[in-house]
């Protein structure tokens, strides 16, 4: 039986659960992380690449962005395509200099780990936690296998870190809760090519036939994206009607879109998923184990991260002032964002993607939304302010 003991139990080693435990250790509180998963699976899956202004923010309090800083490619706006025109959104304009950055997930994760364990942190992969008990007590415990081996992690808190099919969301208690979800009726199918980015800023293209997005992870790798039906198969699309689709999609006077070699090729569903409850006694949840947003708006990992600041200044004024003032708030406090990124998320997703024909009712809306685009500096601003991501202190009550 392996014992172990801490202040707070962090349960996955994704971006929330490695930034929440880089950043206790600055508070000097304790924990250890357990992930199910191996470093070369957590540290290999491609994930999100946006980074907003907080999280960058918050990398750079913890003196883990020197890498980011390097490779990352900052964004100082977004074009936004409907029917082949284009409106272009600047974000430090906009917002008194705010921006995002193009920086994979996978990267952030990698960065977060290696400071981690170069400064003596515990991180358990390949270790799963199967139960979590007492949590309504002041001494929680995850129960966990590690190598055919049983083990107890004994904490003050547990902090679930680890997604929608984690142990955390399915503890919580079912009558402290109510969920909220929605199914778009329509997928992404998403491609790595290596190629350069055809252009300086991501481009969001409404089309008649369907939505598609040119993104980036570097200045040699592209992401892109087309919308197909929910029970298509990527067995059906070749190179060459991937590429065909996607130069009819995003075209516009004076572009061209580069090609190359396609070395990944995946579908995501399009879903809205949260709870209104991120607590239960000492079990606190974040991120997708929460809440779950459509990649339209690039909100899901910065979400994820917002969540953790809570919580962390929750743990610093219980271990520093012993006060449960921000413990008993935590929800509310985090809600406010969540509710803000799901409204802005969806807001995008049935802005750019095609929901009924071309030129019905729908279409025309989503057309007067664009067009108003280009004439309202004031509507402008509310698109690039929820992109780059409000400050924090717009949620204070």
């Amino acid at each position: 039986m392996i014992n172990i003991k801490t202040q707070v139990g962090i349960i996955g080693a994704g971006p929330s659960g490695m930034v929440l435990a880089n950043w206790l250790k600055k508070h000097d509180i304790d924990a250890v992380v357990i992930e199910l998963r191996s470093r070369e699976y957590v540290e290999g899956r491609v994930r999100a690449g946006l980074v907003e202004q907080n999280t960058k923010d918050i990398l750079k309090e913890l003196g883990l962005d020197a890498r980011m800083k390097k490779e990352g490619i900052v964004h100082d706006g977004v074009y936004l395509s409907f029917d082949e025109e284009r409106v272009h959104i600047p974000f430090g304009e906009l917002t008194g200099g705010r921006t995002i950055t193009i920086y994979g997930q996978q990267e952030i994760t990698k960065d977060l780990t290696d400071a981690w364990l170069q400064e003596g942190g515990e991180l358990h992969f390949e270790t799963m936690a199967t139960k979590i008990v007492d949590f309504d007590t002041k001494r929680p415990k995850i129960h966990f296998e590690k190598d055919d081996e049983e083990g107890i992690l004994e904490c003050d808190f547990v902090a679930a870190c680890d997604g929608f099919h984690g142990i955390g969301r399915k503890t919580l208690p079912k009558k402290s809760f109510h969920s909220y979800d929605i199914t778009y009726p329509f997928s992404w199918l998403g491609i790595l090519a290596n190629v350069a980015p055809s252009t300086d800023e991501l481009i969001y293209a409404y089309h008649e036939n369907g939505f598609a997005l040119h993104s980036l992870r570097s200045e040699t790798v592209s992401r892109l994206y087309v919308q197909v039906d929910n029970d298509e198969s990527v067995d059906n699309w070749s190179d060459d009607r991937i590429w065909s689709e996607l130069s009819q999609r995003l075209a516009a006077p004076g572009f061209d879109l580069e090609k190359g070699p396609i070395f990944e090729k995946s579908i995501t569903p399009m879903r809205s998923h949260m709870i209104d409850s991120l607590r239960s006694g000492r079990l606190l949840l974040a991120g997708d184990a929460a809440h779950i947003v459509p990649p339209t708006g690039g909100k899901g990992m910065n979400l994820a991260i917002a969540d953790v600041k809570h919580m962390v200044d929750a743990f610093v004024a219980y271990y520093k002032t012993n006060s449960e003032k921000l413990l008993d708030t935590y929800t509310n406090d985090a809600l406010r964002r969540i509710w803000r990124a799901q409204d802005f998320s969806n807001f995008m997703t049935k802005l750019f993607h095609k929901q009924d024909a071309h030129g019905s009712f729908t279409y025309r809306l989503q057309k007067a939304k664009v067009d108003y685009l280009k004439v309202s500096k004031a509507y402008r601003t509310t698109i690039a302010e929820n992109y780059v991501g409000l400050p924090f202190e717009s949620f204070k009550n």
